[in-house]
C-alpha cells in the first residue's frame, strides 16, 4: 500500500490514477474452475491508468505508468483481467491465456472450435478456435 500511495503522490496531473478492485464475497466462494473467470484466488485487482491530453506530456505520463507497474509487479500474480486487455492491440495468445489460466483457456478454445470454428465472434481479445 505504501508503494501505491507514493506512486500517486508522483502522478502527473490531472488524469493518472489507480483503481483497486476488491474480489471478495461470492467471487471468492465460487470454485475457481466453475467459470472462465480465473481471479478467485486474488483478493484485489489493480488497474493503473495514465491519461493526458497533450502530446508534450507523453514522456512524463508514459514513464509514470511504466515505473508504477515496475514497482508493483513484485506483488502481482502475473495474470491479467481480460476486460483490461488492450482492444486496439493484438495482445497475443499468451497474454490472453494468462487472463483465464491454461486449463480454462484450452477449454474455451475447444468450445470456440465447436461452436464458432469460423471465428465469427472475434472482435474482442479473441480466444481462437483450437
Amino acid at each position: 500500500m505504501e508503494t501505491l500511495v507514493e506512486r500517486m503522490r508522483k502522478a502527473p496531473p490531472p488524469r493518472c490514477k489507480m483503481f483497486i478492485e476488491c474480489f471478495h464475497g461470492e467471487v471468492m466462494r465460487i470454485a475457481r474452475d466453475a467459470t472462465a473467470f480465473d481471479h478467485r484466488q486474488s483478493p484485489f485487482n489493480l488497474l493503473i491508468l495514465g491519461g493526458w491530453e497533450l502530446a508534450a506530456d507523453d514522456a512524463e505520463n508514459i514513464a509514470w505508468t511504466r515505473e508504477t507497474w515496475q514497482q508493483v509487479q513484485p506483488y502481482a500474480t502475473q495474470s491479467v483481467y481480460v476486460n483490461y486487455l488492450n482492444e486496439a492491440v493484438d495482445e497475443g495468445s499468451d497474454r490472453i491465456e494468462s487472463a483465464y489460466g491454461a486449463e480454462k483457456f484450452a477449454r474455451l478454445a475447444a468450445l470456440k472450435a465447436k461452436y464458432d470454428p469460423g471465428n465469427l465472434f472475434r472482435m474482442n481479445q479473441n480466444v481462437r478456435p483450437s
